[in-house]
């Protein structure tokens, strides 16, 4: 979680950067095997060189990306978590609870599905 940690600590609003580092967090103790990283001013995790999962802040949420084919995939799961969705991203509100379930779902989906990945991004 070191190289999150600037990241973290440079988010002013004392609810925003708690849920930040608790969801961050989540995602590490769950799958050691990634690596982290702050690519675009965002935090990332990868795995063996190629993108797994994306996080940023915003006024109103937290952003997941899991690239298009994730949200794809787990279009009915985000919508029934009560999320708003975008091609690229799905929405936590602020005030709303972290489906973990729905998280891990979209790691091992990604960590499938990018098995023997050479590239950052799907093709």
């Amino acid at each position: 979680m070191e190289t999150f940690k600037d990241y973290i600590s440079a988010i002013e609003e004392g609810n925003k950067r708690e849920r930040t580092k608790e969801v961050l967090t989540w995602v590490k103790d769950n799958f050691p095997q990634l690596d982290t990283r702050i690519a675009w001013n965002q935090p990332m995790f990868t795995h063996e060189g190629t993108f797994i999962l994306g996080f940023s802040i915003a006024k109103g949420h937290l952003a997941v990306t899991p690239e298009p084919a994730g949200i794809r995939e787990f279009t009915k799961e985000i919508e029934k978590a009560g999320y708003s969705q975008t091609k690229m991203l799905f929405r936590i509100p602020w005030d709303a609870e972290v489906d973990y379930e729905l998280l891990k779902q979209m790691i091992l989906f990604n960590l499938e599905e990018k098995k023997g990945y050479k590239t950052f991004w799907r093709k």
